[in-house]
């Protein structure tokens, strides 16, 4: 695995899990604005940055990152801060569960819901269909996928890395600033296949007719394989940060990455209404187990995207102070 590490060993510990299409190198606008004597520890995920893309076995939902990671918590002199963005969030909170006398405190950032993304319909997780039906592999956009397996850096193709992240990493691409480039880069260091992102899919009797595989990065997420509200029965409750932006296009009640929401915005032929299929309440969903689970803390920014350490750099980096003090 590669891993980036900034600061003194006995520096106060901070652990970073990028998310999705992505890398380490997504971290670097808030690592401007992070004390110096802080030990920062920033991991490649399998298959993104320079880490080797091994293969993910969904069928452990995100356990194989997860375990992964883990090795890293002993590495700290003492208990870090684990800071979680998207899927990243998802890993933090399944390290969560596997370690949590091991965790000072945790900042989800837009966190992936702890019921998996996409194909479930209330607060508590209920499967919108038996056979978790447009979630997974087989939900992903083709043209993006052959995009980003071609390294592509332009704008001509609507669905090109650089117009997805655009549209959907943040709320205003302007936020980027002269990131850009370095930014596209994370994103395009993301290995494709099977095996690694996007996944494999499979056909489903139920609209809109596909569904999760078992091998690959979209399918850790779908809720076939994915529940992370084991949180609120742990023993030990580090205390959690959840951060978001109010203009999140990828996680929200209302995703554009979620396939109900685009049949409900007749993007999707065929949906069969709202009753059926209604998109997903992540954020009324992640709210529900962290209210569950105790001690926790949401910050909402207005006019933020799905990005708030690179949007809000300076509020982030102020917040992950506080969390880092008290901890």
């Amino acid at each position: 695995m590669h891993v980036t590490t900034r600061g003194p060993a006995d520096g106060p510990a901070v652990l970073l899990i990028h998310g999705n299409c992505s890398s380490s190198g997504y971290w670097e606008p808030l690592l401007r604005h992070l004390p110096q004597d802080w030990r920062i520890v920033a991991p490649d995920l399998r298959g993104y940055g320079e880490s080797p893309a091994l293969g993910v076995d969904a069928t452990r939902g995100v356990r194989d990152f997860a375990d992964d990671i883990a090795p890293l918590l002993a590495g700290f002199a003492r208990k870090p801060v684990v800071v979680g963005h998207s899927l990243g969030g998802g890993v933090a909170m399944q390290l969560l569960l596997d370690h949590p006398e091991s965790i000072a405190a945790l900042v989800l950032e837009a966190p992936v819901s702890p019921y998996g993304f996409g194909g479930t319909r209330d607060l508590d997780g209920t499967p919108t269909t038996p056979d978790f039906a447009g979630t997974g592999g087989g939900s992903a956009n083709p043209d993006f996928v052959r995009l980003l397996a071609a390294k592509d850096r332009g704008t001509e193709e609507q669905a090109s890395p650089r117009n997805v992240m655009r549209a959907f990493y943040v709320a205003d691409p302007a936020a980027f600033g002269d990131d850009e480039e370095l930014l596209l880069d994370t994103m395009l260091s993301t290995a494709v296949g099977d095996d690694q992102y996007p996944g494999t899919g499979s056909t489903s009797d139920h609209w809109p007719g596909v569904g999760p595989g078992d091998r690959g990065v979209l399918n850790t997420l779908s809720p076939r394989w994915l529940n992370l509200s084991g949180i609120v029965d742990l023993p030990v409750k580090p205390p959690i940060t959840w951060i978001r932006g109010d203009q999140d296009a990828i996680v929200s009640d209302a995703s554009f990455f979620d396939l109900a929401q685009l049949g409900k915005l007749g993007l999707v032929p065929g949906w069969p209404g709202e009753e059926a299929c209604p998109p997903q309440p992540m954020i009324g969903q992640t709210r529900a187990v962290l209210t569950a689970y105790g001690p926790y803390t949401e910050i909402v920014y207005e006019g933020c995207g799905h990005s708030p350490h690179v949007e809000r750099a300076e509020d982030f980096a102020a917040e992950l102070a506080r969390v880092v003090a008290a901890a």
